[in-house]
């Protein structure tokens, strides 16, 4: 009965911004580590960050590193990933996904280490 579900994605302008959500149910989230992947047509899926369980430890890919925010409210059972100063590469499906523990072993993880994943967001940048 896990599952997490993203929302907020949709159209942007470069240097626009967007607020992604993660809504878990069935899982306590607070006990978990989550993180943010994208996969572009044509590419490998990619980590884009990871926020431990209570958000003392925060990982975030190069490429997006001063320009996104992962932030959770624990008692909303839900994680953000705010993303400012969009480019046009950023143009992607975004997932979010439970970590099997509550620490996040880096950015680059395999996505095998994340046993419950949501279903995507698309998010397009344009020019």
């Amino acid at each position: 009965q896990k599952q997490l579900v993203e929302s907020g994605g949709g159209l942007a302008q470069a240097g626009g911004s967007l607020r992604l959500s993660c809504e878990a149910s069935g899982i306590t989230l607070d006990h978990y580590a989550i993180g943010w992947f994208r996969q572009a047509p044509g590419k490998e899926r990619e980590g884009v960050g990871c926020i431990s369980n209570s958000g003392g430890r925060i990982d975030y890919a190069d490429s997006v590193k001063g320009r996104f925010t992962i932030a959770r409210d624990n008692a909303k059972n839900t994680v953000f990933l705010q993303m400012n100063s969009l480019k046009p590469e950023d143009t992607a499906v975004y997932y979010c996904a439970k970590s099997s523990n509550w620490y996040c072993s880096g950015v680059a993880a395999p996505v095998q280490s994340y046993d419950v994943w949501g279903q995507g967001t698309q998010v397009t940048v344009s020019v």
